[in-house]
């Protein structure tokens, strides 16, 4: 069939994509109104999304209700969860559903193309057929509810939507990107809170609720994208019979509207919480926020990006660096937001006070007319025309397939203009355009009236307020604690029964005729090999070198890994101080500013991190490396390897000035991090109490010596500058150094000739060395912070009871996400989402995700064991979960991804044979080597290592479960 066949169909445009090797199609069903783009070409990670314009009136989190709520079951589909059922039966690639400020999307993903159809039929049908006009229960459930256990019990407030929200509200970065766009488009959908305010989502009714699904789940408001290697006539065929020819298109106005300019800039100052122990001083959040335009100026769209980078985001872009030195803030953000209508320009200083307004606003306007005057630094903006630029080519986006963050993309034109979905995604002409006005006065031009001269602008102050939450929570249990008082008795008995009734209904399995209707693939569907490693070993002036011989499209990806194990136990958090200093310090032949420069115009970037790599036959043993990492084109490599020596061997590491604004900085980021992903937090720091290798990865201590080092910077400075240039010459050393090239053959001649020009600038190892002695002490902590939920986390070892690790551990962590923990602590407890996770060494753990319990989950881990115990598979649900495990052992690999994993299985000694013993083991599992899992589990769970991250009172109420609680901040006090 071709598309011209297509008689339901009107084809609006087709041509070449020239930048991204593909062909895009537009087209419109003629009888729905659906508006559907197409991306075609060879690639065969597939994706699907079906997207609406969802402008909400209010914030009572309608749209990311109905999000949530859609993918719980349908008419075709009618089980309570196809989303989780999809999850643990497919081998989806990407797998979700998002909520913006004015539009929510549902996107698939997968490389099978069996599997493609599958979860585009069950994501259609929950978009237009879903049970929440069946079930009250699942806009209970997800959304919101009243909860009252007993006549005694007090009324309370539960639903994952609600509490998820409440985790978000828990951050000022959150709190502050809330206020800018309500303050800049008052009078249009941007001035709600489409995710939902914990204050209003109980406002919201069930009817309400399915009204806005009823005005704007129709095809006619929505957008439908395909892209990548498939029969795109079959599919619109398909989605033309079974869906969108069922329906008639129906005026709806669901336009989003322009803000009108603003007569004179507006000023708004709103409130966040802190702990008790938290200063108020030095605590407030200052922004400056501009409108740009729209999102259809394909070249403002990009110009701004780069202006981003050149005043804000750059190591010593001149705004950032006028703002520090005049003492404003420890660290300076913002920038660029092209994600509205309106796209949006702010500048952000953190931890300042609001007496420091004007002189904010002051230096903002004096070092934007300085800029404008004297011309901006053009170094500067062709760097991040480059660096944007190499992104933009490389179209690497980690984990996420690339033709959905084009997808995503195209939705910033397309939900405003029908005919320009591909507007953004076809950018190497705006890229040559800019780089032409680099030697104009453009960008100064847009700075006068974009950043100046701009009326529609506001500024923006979020102050520290003590105990802020608790003061909220106490005034919510008032109004619900009145609530009740003004209840009869027959309203309370019916509460009651109405909580029980909707646990039984969480705790009803789906019938198994329901079940069977999900579309599955059979143990054949999958491949039976494990992707192969790329190691071959090498050796340059005596150095060991690490080629993967990949396509790597004329990238050279060169990693320098140096080994760290001899850093004494007490000296981990100062590598984590190195990593975040070189480079962004000043060099021999440069300033920091113009390294950084250097960097972006020849590379795709230089970065450290420290790499971890736990044996995986000794729970004690490891290998650890500070890694120094660069991508270049090939004929790029030499200036890549010249910068890299200049970093690690001029760096001037003994500007106070500078190292003291890193620390600041670093401590401000990692304070919204710990908030923000406080699971990954507390799963990390529970592993300390008995893993040596989870030292390394501890990002509380981390913290703790920051702030220590900020609060008393002149009396540790020297102590400081002292440890770190030890470090330098004690790692950067030729013993010490191994190399990773990932890159096709003909490049390693390139790397070799930069290899012997690098190594002997390396230093002298200085007398005989020994592994850093880490004992691990169990602790049991509760850590407190301003968050309104929690982040529960429990850890083990297998190993150390004498178990070895099986790949039906892999499985167990699907049926525990999706499954045990998934139904306890998300449906039935509230929380957003529960992770588990078992690594080779026997490093085990448990650990929720913006959570409003504690015993019951700590008491729902307990109960994992005799769970596991009485577990029980069809050999249909042992082939779900096989699939799903499947899924993500097979997640499509970019060129760097994969030089990462052969590395990876390099440093821990795991041979081919072994990874694919475990998938085989994988693939042939039972039910029976689930249940032979039941004592591994329950003797890492029997060592009771718990850590807490999350809100003060609660963890207060509860101290008797923790050998210590204390504040985040402790130590600053």
């Amino acid at each position: 069939m071709q598309l011209k066949d297509l008689q339901a169909y009107e084809i609006l445009e087709k041509r070449p994509i020239k930048d991204l090797n593909s062909e895009g199609i537009i087209l419109r069903h003629k009888k729905s109104g659906a508006r559907i783009a197409v991306i075609s070409n060879d690639d065969d990670n597939k994706v699907f999304y079906i997207g609406f314009r969802t402008p909400p009136e209010d914030s009572t989190g309608v749209a990311h209700i109905i999000e949530h709520t859609v993918l719980c079951g349908s008419d075709k589909y009618p089980v309570k969860d196809p989303f989780v059922e999809l999850v643990k039966g497919s081998l989806n690639t990407f797998l979700n559903a998002m909520t913006y400020p004015e539009k929510t999307i549902y996107p698939i993903a997968s490389c099978n193309d069996k599997d493609f159809q599958n979860l585009m039929s069950v994501y259609m049908d929950a978009v237009f057929h879903p049970n929440i006009y069946k079930y009250q229960e699942i806009f209970q459930q997800e959304g919101w509810h009243y909860e009252l256990e007993s006549e005694d019990a007090p009324v309370t407030i539960n639903g994952v939507v609600y509490n998820e929200m409440k985790g978000a509200f828990s951050s000022p970065d959150d709190v502050l990107s809330r206020q800018i766009m309500t303050s800049l488009f008052p009078d249009t959908t941007y001035a709600n809170v489409s995710g939902g305010d914990p204050l209003h989502i109980p406002e919201l009714t069930y009817e309400e609720y399915l009204d806005f699904h009823r005005r704007y789940y129709h095809p006619c408001n929505s957008y439908i994208y395909l892209y990548g290697d498939m029969d795109v006539a079959e599919k619109l065929a398909w989605m033309d019979e079974a869906y969108l020819g069922k329906y008639e298109a129906i005026g709806l106005d669901s336009e989003i509207k322009l803000q009108k300019p603003f007569e004179k800039p507006i000023e708004v100052t709103h409130k966040y919480s802190i702990s008790s122990t938290e200063s108020e001083e030095n605590n407030t959040y200052l922004s400056y926020n501009t409108v740009i335009e729209t999102a259809l100026d394909e070249k403002l769209y990009l110009a701004f990006d780069i202006l981003d980078y050149a005043l804000v985001s750059a190591p010593g872009a001149p705004l950032k660096q006028a703002l520090i030195d005049a003492g404003i803030g420890s660290e300076i953000t913002g920038g660029y937001d092209s994600g509205t209508l309106q796209p949006t320009f702010s500048v952000i200083a953190k931890n300042t006070n609001p007496q420091e307004k004007e002189h904010f606003l002051a230096v903002i306007r004096e070092t934007l007319e300085g800029l404008v005057k004297n011309g901006l630094n053009k170094k500067s903006l062709l760097a991040g025309i480059n660096s944007s630029e190499f992104r933009y080519r490389e179209a690497d986006f980690g984990h996420f397939p690339k033709g959905l963050l084009y997808g995503i993309q195209c939705l910033d034109s397309w939900l405003y203009d029908d005919m320009r979905p591909f507007l953004h995604l076809e950018a190497l002409d705006t890229y040559r355009f800019l780089k032409e006005q680099v030697e104009t006065d453009y960008f100064e031009q847009l700075i006068q009236k974009y950043l100046l001269n701009n009326k529609h602008a506001s500024v923006v102050i979020i102050e520290p307020e003590k105990g802020l939450n608790a003061k909220n929570e106490a005034a919510l249990e008032k109004k619900l604690a009145e609530y009740k008082a003004g209840l009869s008795e027959d309203e309370i008995r019916k509460l009651i029964a109405d909580t029980k009734h909707l646990k039984e209904y969480q705790e009803t399995p789906s019938p198994k005729e329901d079940l069977e209707k999900i579309p599955m693939l059979a143990r054949s569907d999958m491949k039976k090999e494990a992707a192969p490693f790329y190691n071959t070993e090498l050796s340059v002036k005596g150095i060991p070198v690490v080629h993967h011989d990949i396509y790597s499209n004329g990238i050279i990806y060169l990693t320098m890994l140096f080994d760290i194990a001899h850093v004494p136990a007490e000296d981990i958090p100062y590598l984590g101080v190195l990593k975040a200093v070189l480079g962004y310090v000043d060099t021999k032949n440069y300033s920091y500013a113009d390294f950084a420069n250097e960097v972006n115009i020849h590379t795709g970037g230089i970065s450290s991190t420290i790499g971890v790599y736990p044996s995986v036959k000794d729970k004690d043993d490891y290998q650890v490396k500070f890694e120094v990492r660069t991508k270049a084109l090939y004929d790029k490599l030499p200036e890549a390897a010249t910068l890299m020596k200049e970093m690690l061997f001029t760096s001037n590491i003994d500007d106070e000035k500078r190292l003291y604004e890193i620390i600041a900085e670093l401590k401000s980021r990692l304070q919204v991090s710990i908030s923000s992903a406080g699971h990954s937090v507390a799963s990390t720091r529970a592993m300390t109490y008995f893993s040596k290798a989870a030292a390394y990865k501890d990002t509380i201590t981390f913290y703790e010596t920051l702030c220590d080092l900020e609060a008393h910077f002149d009396e540790r400075k020297e102590a400081l500058t002292a440890k770190l240039k030890e470090m330098v010459s004690s790692i950067f050393t030729k013993e010490h150094l191994l190399v990773s090239v990932t890159c096709e053959k003909d490049g390693l001649s390139i790397v070799e000739t930069e290899l012997e020009k690098f190594i002997p600038m390396l230093y002298e190892t200085s007398g005989e060395e020994k592994q850093a002695e880490i004992v691990p002490v169990r602790k049991n902590e509760g850590f407190m912070d301003a968050s309104q939920v929690l982040y529960v986390a429990r850890a083990g070892n297998f190993r150390a009871h004498g178990f070895d690790y099986h790949g039906a551990l892999r499985i167990l962590k699907v049926i525990m996400e999706y499954d045990y923990l998934w139904i306890n602590i998300r449906v039935k407890g509230g929380a957003y989402g529960c992770m588990n996770g078992y690594m080779k060494n026997g490093d085990t753990y448990f650990v929720s995700y913006r959570d409003p319990n504690l015993e019951k989950t700590n008491e729902i881990y307990d109960g994992i064991p005799a769970y596991i115990e009485q577990f029980t598979a069809d050999e249909r649900d042992m082939t779900k979960y096989i699939i799903g495990t499947i899924s993500d052992m097979d997640v499509p690999m970019n060129p760097s991804t994969k030089g990462d994993r052969s590395m990876a299985a390099y440093l821990q000694n795991i041979s081919y044979e072994e990874i694919q013993k475990e998938r085989d083991q994988v693939i042939g599992a039972t039910q029976e080597d689930i249940r032979g899992l039941r004592d591994m589990i329950a003797s890492v769970l029997a060592e009771n290592n718990l850590c807490v991250v999350g809100n003060e009172e609660t963890l207060q109420a509860s101290e008797g479960m923790f050998g210590e609680v204390k504040h985040l901040n402790e130590s600053e006090r």
